[in-house]
Protein backbone atom coordinates (compact mmCIF):
# COMPACT_ATOMS: atom_id res chain seq x y z
CA UNK A 1 0.00 0.00 0.00
CA UNK A 2 1.15 3.31 -0.90
CA UNK A 3 2.89 5.43 2.01
CA UNK A 4 0.10 8.15 1.73
CA UNK A 5 -2.66 5.90 2.93
CA UNK A 6 -0.23 3.70 4.91
CA UNK A 7 -0.55 4.66 8.83
CA UNK A 8 2.19 4.32 11.19
CA UNK A 9 2.07 0.67 12.83
CA UNK A 10 2.29 2.47 16.63
CA UNK A 11 -0.62 4.88 15.91
CA UNK A 12 -3.01 5.00 18.98
CA UNK A 13 -6.80 3.99 18.46
CA UNK A 14 -8.23 5.89 21.31
CA UNK A 15 -11.52 7.46 21.43
CA UNK A 16 -11.70 11.12 21.02
CA UNK A 17 -12.29 13.21 24.56
CA UNK A 18 -15.08 15.03 22.37
CA UNK A 19 -18.02 14.50 20.42
CA UNK A 20 -16.53 13.09 17.26
CA UNK A 21 -17.46 15.01 14.20
CA UNK A 22 -18.20 13.14 10.52
CA UNK A 23 -15.66 13.04 8.43
CA UNK A 24 -15.67 12.14 4.77
CA UNK A 25 -11.72 10.94 3.88
CA UNK A 26 -10.17 10.09 0.24
CA UNK A 27 -7.77 10.73 -1.93
CA UNK A 28 -8.09 12.65 -5.14
CA UNK A 29 -6.11 12.62 -8.66
CA UNK A 30 -5.59 16.37 -9.83
CA UNK A 31 -7.96 15.82 -12.63
CA UNK A 32 -10.83 15.00 -10.00
CA UNK A 33 -11.39 11.14 -9.68
CA UNK A 34 -11.19 8.89 -6.51
CA UNK A 35 -11.15 5.95 -8.25
CA UNK A 36 -10.28 4.69 -11.98
CA UNK A 37 -12.16 2.76 -14.30
CA UNK A 38 -13.64 -0.61 -12.62
CA UNK A 39 -12.70 0.96 -9.25
CA UNK A 40 -8.91 0.80 -10.22
CA UNK A 41 -6.59 2.19 -7.43
CA UNK A 42 -3.21 1.00 -8.29
CA UNK A 43 -2.37 5.01 -9.57
CA UNK A 44 -2.75 5.49 -5.22
CA UNK A 45 -0.96 1.91 -3.64
CA UNK A 46 2.22 2.17 -5.97
CA UNK A 47 5.01 4.63 -5.68
CA UNK A 48 3.04 7.55 -4.23
CA UNK A 49 5.45 9.49 -1.52
CA UNK A 50 3.09 10.29 1.45
CA UNK A 51 5.84 11.37 3.77
CA UNK A 52 5.35 11.32 7.15
CA UNK A 53 1.57 10.44 6.99
CA UNK A 54 0.91 12.64 9.76
CA UNK A 55 -2.80 12.90 8.56
CA UNK A 56 -3.26 9.52 8.04
CA UNK A 57 -2.14 8.46 11.31
CA UNK A 58 -4.12 11.69 12.97
CA UNK A 59 -7.39 10.12 10.76
CA UNK A 60 -6.89 6.57 12.12
CA UNK A 61 -5.92 7.54 15.59
CA UNK A 62 -9.58 9.41 15.89
CA UNK A 63 -11.96 6.14 14.07
CA UNK A 64 -14.45 4.90 15.71
CA UNK A 65 -16.84 3.29 13.25
CA UNK A 66 -16.60 3.38 9.37
CA UNK A 67 -19.72 4.34 7.08
CA UNK A 68 -18.86 2.71 3.76
CA UNK A 69 -20.09 2.01 0.18
CA UNK A 70 -20.49 -1.48 -0.92
CA UNK A 71 -17.55 -0.69 -3.78
CA UNK A 72 -15.43 0.35 -1.20
CA UNK A 73 -16.23 -3.02 0.89
CA UNK A 74 -15.35 -4.98 -2.25
CA UNK A 75 -12.41 -2.93 -3.28
CA UNK A 76 -10.73 -3.18 0.24
CA UNK A 77 -11.45 -6.57 1.08
CA UNK A 78 -10.51 -7.93 -2.53
CA UNK A 79 -7.65 -5.74 -3.62
CA UNK A 80 -6.19 -4.07 -0.74
CA UNK A 81 -4.51 -4.90 3.08
CA UNK A 82 -8.00 -4.02 4.48
CA UNK A 83 -9.21 -0.67 5.49
CA UNK A 84 -5.80 1.76 6.08
CA UNK A 85 -3.77 -0.96 5.02
CA UNK A 86 -5.47 -3.05 7.88
CA UNK A 87 -5.15 -0.35 11.29
CA UNK A 88 -8.53 0.45 11.56
CA UNK A 89 -10.18 -3.38 12.54
CA UNK A 90 -13.53 -1.48 14.66
CA UNK A 91 -16.93 -1.39 13.16
CA UNK A 92 -17.53 -0.49 10.19
CA UNK A 93 -21.63 -0.79 8.30
CA UNK A 94 -21.95 -0.59 4.47
CA UNK A 95 -24.83 0.94 3.38
CA UNK A 96 -26.15 -0.98 1.04
CA UNK A 97 -29.65 -1.75 -0.77
CA UNK A 98 -30.97 -5.28 -0.83
CA UNK A 99 -27.71 -6.41 1.19
CA UNK A 100 -27.14 -10.27 1.27
CA UNK A 101 -27.61 -12.42 4.18
CA UNK A 102 -23.94 -13.03 5.51
CA UNK A 103 -22.77 -9.77 6.53
CA UNK A 104 -19.87 -7.52 5.13
CA UNK A 105 -16.12 -8.90 5.81
CA UNK A 106 -13.01 -7.01 4.90
CA UNK A 107 -9.92 -9.16 5.38
CA UNK A 108 -11.45 -11.01 8.05
CA UNK A 109 -13.19 -8.19 9.81
CA UNK A 110 -16.91 -8.74 10.30
CA UNK A 111 -18.83 -5.41 9.79
CA UNK A 112 -22.88 -4.80 9.21
CA UNK A 113 -25.07 -4.25 6.63
CA UNK A 114 -27.55 -1.18 6.81
CA UNK A 115 -30.54 -1.29 4.56
CA UNK A 116 -31.35 2.19 5.64
CA UNK A 117 -31.96 5.93 4.66
CA UNK A 118 -28.76 8.25 5.23
CA UNK A 119 -29.55 9.90 8.80
CA UNK A 120 -30.73 6.26 10.37
CA UNK A 121 -27.87 4.79 9.13
CA UNK A 122 -25.18 7.70 10.60
CA UNK A 123 -26.74 7.72 14.01
CA UNK A 124 -26.47 3.86 14.16
CA UNK A 125 -22.67 4.48 13.22
CA UNK A 126 -22.04 7.02 15.96
CA UNK A 127 -23.70 4.97 18.38
CA UNK A 128 -20.82 2.91 17.88
CA UNK A 129 -18.18 4.98 17.69
CA UNK A 130 -19.04 5.88 20.97
CA UNK A 131 -18.06 9.96 21.01
CA UNK A 132 -15.11 9.37 18.50
CA UNK A 133 -15.06 9.96 14.64
CA UNK A 134 -17.12 8.69 11.98
CA UNK A 135 -14.97 8.18 8.85
CA UNK A 136 -17.24 8.35 5.60
CA UNK A 137 -15.39 6.02 2.91
CA UNK A 138 -16.46 5.92 -0.88
CA UNK A 139 -18.38 9.09 -3.01
CA UNK A 140 -21.84 8.05 -3.29
CA UNK A 141 -21.99 7.71 0.86
CA UNK A 142 -20.40 10.69 1.59
CA UNK A 143 -22.69 12.69 -1.59
CA UNK A 144 -25.39 11.29 0.53
CA UNK A 145 -24.33 12.42 4.04
CA UNK A 146 -23.33 15.94 2.11
CA UNK A 147 -27.09 16.03 0.69
CA UNK A 148 -28.89 15.96 4.35
CA UNK A 149 -26.30 18.43 5.81
CA UNK A 150 -24.56 15.74 7.88
CA UNK A 151 -21.25 15.87 6.83
CA UNK A 152 -18.70 18.05 9.50
CA UNK A 153 -15.73 17.81 7.54
CA UNK A 154 -13.62 16.69 4.41
CA UNK A 155 -9.90 15.16 4.29
CA UNK A 156 -8.80 15.36 0.88
CA UNK A 157 -5.12 13.94 -0.45
CA UNK A 158 -4.79 15.19 -3.49
CA UNK A 159 -2.40 13.06 -5.88
CA UNK A 160 -0.27 14.35 -8.26
CA UNK A 161 -1.55 12.09 -10.93
CA UNK A 162 -3.79 12.75 -14.15
CA UNK A 163 -5.83 9.30 -14.00
CA UNK A 164 -8.59 10.27 -16.53
CA UNK A 165 -12.17 8.32 -16.21
CA UNK A 166 -13.20 6.80 -13.44
CA UNK A 167 -15.20 7.92 -10.36
CA UNK A 168 -15.47 11.28 -9.35
CA UNK A 169 -14.62 12.92 -6.50
CA UNK A 170 -18.73 14.73 -6.62
CA UNK A 171 -21.20 14.69 -9.00
CA UNK A 172 -24.79 15.94 -8.86
CA UNK A 173 -26.03 17.70 -12.15
CA UNK A 174 -28.28 20.21 -11.60
CA UNK A 175 -27.30 20.25 -7.44
CA UNK A 176 -27.17 23.66 -5.57
CA UNK A 177 -23.33 24.69 -4.94
CA UNK A 178 -22.18 23.46 -1.43
CA UNK A 179 -19.71 26.19 0.44
CA UNK A 180 -16.60 24.55 2.25
CA UNK A 181 -14.42 26.64 4.65
CA UNK A 182 -10.87 26.33 4.92
CA UNK A 183 -9.56 24.32 8.31
CA UNK A 184 -5.83 23.84 6.83
CA UNK A 185 -3.52 22.75 3.64
CA UNK A 186 -0.47 20.90 4.31
CA UNK A 187 2.40 19.27 1.81
CA UNK A 188 3.14 15.68 2.79
CA UNK A 189 5.60 13.93 0.55
CA UNK A 190 4.19 14.25 -2.78
CA UNK A 191 0.71 14.44 -1.59
CA UNK A 192 -1.33 18.07 -0.65
CA UNK A 193 -3.78 17.34 2.41
CA UNK A 194 -6.84 19.83 2.07
CA UNK A 195 -9.42 19.86 5.13
CA UNK A 196 -12.66 21.82 4.75
CA UNK A 197 -15.43 22.20 7.46
CA UNK A 198 -18.51 22.28 5.49
CA UNK A 199 -20.99 25.14 5.65
CA UNK A 200 -24.08 24.55 7.55
CA UNK A 201 -27.03 25.98 6.00
CA UNK A 202 -29.09 28.64 8.07
CA UNK A 203 -32.18 25.78 8.24
CA UNK A 204 -29.74 23.31 9.97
Amino acid sequence: MARSLQPNAQVSKGKASRMGKLLWHTVLSLDGFIAGPNDAMGWVFSDIDGGSGETIEEIVGSIGALLVGRRTQDVEDRLQPGFYGGAFRGPFFVLRHDPPAEPPVVKGVTGRFLDLGIEEAVTIAKDAADGANVVVLGATVARQCLEAGLLDEIVVHVVPVLVGDGVRFFDRPGGAPIRLDTVSSRVEGETTVLRYAVRRSPDR
